[in-house]
Order: structure tokens, then C-alpha cells, then sequence
């Protein structure tokens, strides 16, 4: 009997397969692959793709508890990113949100929304040194965004235009997006 020869590639693709399969390895080796696409930065929507929140009723709570009203950020710029603490890709794009975060966060307001538990939350945030603000919907007007998949990020205008809205790991930290942001922090978008 004469078994078949495995070529290299045929080993690499098999051992990927392990890779993949086993618990252990399947998720930093997701992390990884998503951080080489979150090398890229977020494209604005063109101006016939962008669109205004129609509301800003979205109740939302925070770590300690307290509530808050999205209406609170209303004429104000906003990134909102939806999240997961169990998410490659979300984990990709992290390190970058947190340094936009220490740069911007008296300018703009970030929220960091996810439906995983404060426990779970606080970990996560503690393991890997981020200081971002975390909240979980109270209702379901999530759905203003009509969010599918995450990552979604979304970054809001003062009048409540969507400027980019984002599936997938991204670059949050680039010139572009610093540009972007602090064209509309300063009134000058568009």
C-alpha cells in the first residue's frame, strides 16, 4: 500500500485546521489575523450614504450603576462602538480605541456598548489596562443603529449625522480618523 505524500502546503493548511479547532488556540490566533485588518483606517460614508439618528432615547448603564439618556450627548461628537469582550475582532481594534479614547475623551463623547456582564466587563478591562467607559443597553432602541455584527462602530456629527459607520476591526487611531474627528470637533466637516 502506498500512502500519499503530503506536500508543505497541505501540512500548513492542516495544521491552521488544528489551530483553529482547538479552544486554546482558536481565539488568539482570530485576534492576530483581525489585527492585521484593523491595520486599516474607517472610510467616511459618502455624502448620498450618510444618514441623521432619527432619536436619541437610548437608556444605557454604566459599571457603577448609574444610568444615563443617549439624549445627554445630543450636539455633541460621538463614537459609539458595540462590542464583546468574547469578539477577535473586537479585541483587535481595542488597543487603538483606547489610545483615540486618551487623546479625545474631553472632546468626544466614547461609548464602549455590550450586552457581555459588568463582572466580565470589568476583567476584561482590568487584564488589559483600558479605561474607556463601558455601558449595557436598558432598552432595546440599540436598534436606532440597526446593529447586526460586531464590531459596529459608529461616529456621530453635533447634528446627529452618521459620518462613518463601521462593521469589522478597524484603525481608530489613524491620522485620517484624528483628522476626521477633529474637523467636526472644530465645525469644519464637510
Amino acid at each position: 500500500m502506498h500512502l500519499p505524500q503530503l506536500k508543505l502546503k497541505d501540512i500548513l493548511f492542516i495544521l491552521l485546521l488544528v489551530v483553529l479547532i482547538v479552544p486554546q488556540t482558536r481565539q488568539p490566533v482570530q485576534i492576530f489575523l483581525n489585527k492585521g485588518i484593523a491595520i486599516f483606517s474607517p472610510s467616511v460614508l459618502n455624502l448620498e450614504d450618510q444618514y441623521r439618528l432619527t432619536t436619541y432615547n437610548w437608556d444605557l448603564i454604566d459599571k457603577e450603576g448609574h444610568v444615563l439618556n443617549f439624549k445627554e450627548f445630543k450636539g455633541k461628537v460621538v463614537l459609539v462602538n458595540f462590542w464583546a469582550t468574547w469578539c477577535p475582532p473586537c479585541i483587535a481594534e481595542m488597543p487603538n480605541l483606547q489610545r483615540l479614547y486618551d487623546d479625545y475623551h474631553s472632546r468626544v463623547e466614547f461609548l464602549f456598548v455590550t450586552n457581555d456582564e459588568f463582572s466580565t466587563i470589568n476583567q476584561f478591562l482590568q487584564k488589559n489596562g483600558y479605561s474607556f467607559p463601558v455601558y449595557r443597553s436598558l432598552s432595546n432602541d440599540r436598534d436606532m443603529f440597526n446593529v447586526k455584527s460586531i464590531p459596529r462602530t459608529f461616529l456621530i456629527d453635533k447634528t446627529g449625522g452618521i459620518i462613518i459607520d463601521k462593521s469589522g476591526a478597524s484603525n481608530w487611531n489613524s491620522q485620517k480618523v484624528r483628522q476626521i474627528i477633529d474637523d467636526l470637533i472644530s465645525g469644519n466637516a464637510g
